[in-house]
């Protein structure tokens, strides 16, 4: 059975946040740019939204590798531009995050400071700065912030890895 679904997150640079999903066995599709939920979560932050098919990878494998691609657990002064988030898209997938995400606490030393919303709004990144790692590999940005994040990938969760989109020379180092 093909199950597709999506859901959306942000946490840090929507560069970055999209090239590592872009990586994955089983994301059909990454839309680039900002999320906004409700209330008080109601602006805009950098954010993608992620397509996947269940069969393929699971919400859980999901929400670990964004916990451990971004800083999860750093309240920095850039938070209100890139909010640490989930964004949901029904009742049941937002209880379903945040259960994930409480049973992904103990393999943390700090606290996650990641939360779950419900989703309201997305905007896309102008068209010249989508699918920025593929038409920018070798860019200083990509070299310093956005390979590090694809040999974590590789290290720790290479069964995953779609090889077709992290490059031959990458190496985990």
């Amino acid at each position: 059975m093909d199950r597709k679904t999506k859901i959306a997150f942000g946490g840090g640079c929507h560069w970055c946040t999209e090239a590592v999903f872009q990586s994955l066995n089983g994301v059909t599709k990454v839309a680039q740019g900002f999320v906004a939920s409700t209330n008080e979560n109601s602006s805009f932050s950098e954010a993608v939204i992620v397509h996947y098919n269940t069969d393929i990878i699971s919400l859980q494998t999901l929400i670990e590798i964004h916990l451990h691609t971004h800083k999860s657990t750093s309240a920095h002064s850039m938070r209100e531009k890139y909010r640490s988030a989930i964004y949901s898209f029904s009742d049941e997938q937002n209880l379903e995050a945040e259960t994930l995400l409480n049973n992904f606490q103990p393999k943390f030393e700090h606290q996650l400071i990641t939360k779950v919303y419900p989703f309201s709004k997305f905007k896309a990144s102008r068209e010249a700065i989508q699918n920025y790692y593929q038409k920018n590999p070798k860019k200083p940005f990509c070299e310093r912030f956005i390979n590090p994040k694809l040999r974590l990938l590789l290290s720790d969760f290479s069964n995953h890895i779609n090889s077709d989109f992290i490059p031959k020379n990458l190496k985990i180092t």
